[in-house]
C-alpha cells in the first residue's frame, strides 16, 4: 500500500493579515517525485518553508512520516536545498569537499567523527555531482553553477528519505541543469527518494517528475503529467500554449 510521507490537510498561512496559502489538501507518497510550479508569489517558498518548520500556519495541520510536523525531530530524514545561498560566506575558509563532509557530520551524534565508510560515500558524492576535481578548492573560488552542485552534494550525503529542493537549477549551465534533472530522477528511480522540486522551468520538469503541483495560493492542480495533459479543464485554464509547455517533453 502507498505509503505517505507528507499530509497536507486545509493549510493556510497568513503574512500580515494577507493570505499566502489558502486551504491547501494534499498527499505526497513514498518515491514521488514532485514537480512544485507556479507563477511568482504564488506560496511556493511558504509552502516549502511550513514543511520544514520555519512558518507557522494560520490553520490546518502538516503531517511529516506520520508525525505532526511541531513533534518532527528526524531531520536526518530530510534534505534541503534553499533557494538563496547568499546567506552562506564566500570567505568561509572551508574546501569543497570539507563543505560537503559538513553535512554528513551535522546529523551524527557527538562524537562527531568521520569514519572510513564516510569517506568512501563523501568521494562517491563527489564524483556523482562531478566536482571531485574541485574538492580541494575553497568556496570562494567557485562559481555559482560549482557552487550549486556543492550545496546539492551536501544536501544529498546522508542519502535522506526526503529532498526539497527550492530552485536548485537556477545558477546552472542548460548541460549542467539536464544532468542534474537526471540525477534527481536517478535518485528516485533508484533508491526510491521521494523529492519535491520547485522550478519554474516548467518545461523540463515534465520529462523528469511524476507529478505535478501547480500552486497559486491554492492548489490549482495536483496529479500525474499524463492527467494534467489530457485534462480538458486544465486546458481551459491554462491556455493550451501554457499546457503544452509543459507536456511536450513528457
Amino acid at each position: 500500500m502507498p505509503v505517505n510521507i507528507l499530509s497536507v490537510r486545509d493549510l493556510s498561512i497568513s503574512y500580515n493579515s494577507i493570505e499566502a496559502l489558502s486551504s491547501l489538501f494534499f498527499d505526497i507518497e513514498r518515491g514521488d517525485y514532485v514537480g512544485l510550479v507556479g507563477p511568482n508569489g504564488s506560496g511556493k517558498s511558504t509552502l516549502v518553508k511550513s514543511i520544514l518548520g520555519l512558518v507557522r500556519p494560520l490553520k490546518g495541520t502538516i503531517t511529516l512520516f506520520g508525525h505532526p510536523i511541531d513533534e518532527f525531530r528526524h531531520w536526518n530524514r530530510v534534505g534541503y536545498l534553499p533557494q538563496k545561498m547568499h546567506a552562506f560566506n564566500p570567505h568561509f575558509p572551508s574546501t569543497v569537499r570539507e563543505i560537503v563532509t559538513m553535512g554528513l557530520i551535522s546529523r551524527k551524534k557527538f562524537p562527531r567523527r568521520i569514519a572510513k565508510s564516510d569517506e568512501a560515500a563523501i568521494t562517491q558524492m563527489l564524483e556523482l555531482l562531478n566536482i571531485t576535481d574541485i574538492a580541494g578548492k575553497l568556496i570562494g573560488e567557485l562559481s555559482g553553477g560549482q557552487l550549486q552542485r556543492v550545496f546539492i552534494a551536501r544536501a544529498l550525503i546522508n542519502e535522506p528519505e526526503l529532498i526539497i529542493l527550492d530552485e536548485p537549477t537556477t545558477a546552472l549551465d542548460p548541460e549542467t541543469r539536464e544532468n542534474f534533472f537526471s540525477l534527481m530522477r536517478d535518485l528516485n528511480r533508484e533508491r526510491d527518494t521521494t523529492i519535491i522540486l520547485v522550478t519554474h522551468d516548467v518545461g523540463t520538469i515534465g520529462a523528469y517528475a511524476s507529478k505535478l503541483l501547480y500552486l497559486d495560493k491554492k492548489v490549482i492542480f495536483y496529479g500525474s503529467f499524463d492527467e494534467f495533459c489530457f485534462s480538458d479543464t486544465m486546458s481551459k485554464f491554462f491556455g493550451s500554449s501554457s499546457q503544452h509547455i509543459i507536456c511536450h517533453k513528457h
